[in-house]
């Protein structure tokens, strides 16, 4: 498996080759080729701010010599006004990089923010928050570190790091022990180092799994359970399994779910209703 650094290059090349193709030609037009400069991110809302290591690896990978410097670190509380950063390099460098940064930082920043909303409510329970797989294509490695960065838990990070069972697995397989017995046979066989998750709809679901799931799953999904039947539920597994929420929690409940003694409640708003913080790259010539 590719490592951290490794994927988040390539995104970085892919993004850059998506939004420079053949030359930036608004640049290249009227800036003379070796002119250098400064620009500095100023940050325009409070949030906490996440993308740093990103931006700075941007500008790296385009030019090695620029002079990156941090007053910010990913995971601060920031207020508008502040400055995270200053970078001195080729004025070509600056005004090619300056879109990917501020997206890629914008975006972070929201989903880091509203991460830290949800984690805040929790402080005092058991519980911990999860992230999902509803994800912008291409942009997951981003978007998992921005929740990384504000507090929350990464789920598994695509299809091949985990086993899940979900719902319709489990009808197209014919039900749950099926589905388990099958799924543990492959890991197994293979000789995989994989977890199995189970999704179960109902209270009778989970005495099934409790059943016939020992020493085969670690995690059981509570999937559109309301807080006390999650209530019954963790009481029916008793520690036998690590137990997951899911489905309809949202800052206005996550309290209610969190007093049920779950091990994770995983929201997927996390990422897809967070909302970009407001951010600049301006020049500067102090």
């Amino acid at each position: 498996m590719q490592s951290y650094q490794e994927l988040l290059d390539q995104l970085i090349v892919s993004a850059l080759k998506e939004d420079i193709g053949d030359g930036d030609h608004s640049t290249i037009s009227c800036i003379d080729a070796g002119a250098k400069g400064k620009a500095v991110l100023k940050i325009k809302q409070h949030a906490v701010l996440a993308g740093m290591k990103v931006a700075e690896r941007i500008f790296q990978l385009v030019e090695p010599a620029a002079v990156f410097k941090a007053y910010k670190k990913d995971g601060d509380m920031v207020l508008a006004g502040e400055i995270a950063f200053d970078v001195f390099a080729s004025v070509h460098t600056i005004l090619s990089c300056e879109r990917l940064v501020l997206n890629c930082m914008q975006r972070m920043s929201g989903i880091a923010s509203l991460t830290k909303q949800y984690t805040d409510l929790l402080k005092g329970y058991h519980t911990r928050i999860l992230d999902t797989r509803k994800t912008t294509p291409n942009f997951r490695l981003l978007e998992k570190e921005a929740v990384r960065i504000g507090g929350g838990v990464n789920h598994r990070y695509a299809l091949y790091d985990m086993i899940m069972l979900k719902d319709n697995h489990i009808d197209f397989c014919g039900g749950l022990k099926q589905a388990i017995d099958k799924a543990w046979h492959y890991v197994v066989s293979n000789k995989m180092d994989l977890k199995i998750e189970v999704e179960t709809r109902s209270l009778a679901d989970v005495e099934k799994v409790l059943e016939i799931g020992k020493g085969k799953v670690f995690r059981v999904m509570l999937d559109n359970f309301e807080p006390a039947k999650v209530a019954e539920a963790v009481a029916l597994i008793n520690g036998a399994f690590e137990t997951e929420a899911s489905g309809g929690i949202d800052l206005h409940n996550i309290k209610d779910f969190a007093a049920t003694g779950v091990d994770y409640v995983s929201v997927g708003a996390l990422i897809h209703q967070a909302k970009s913080i407001d951010l600049s790259l301006k020049a500067n010539f102090s």
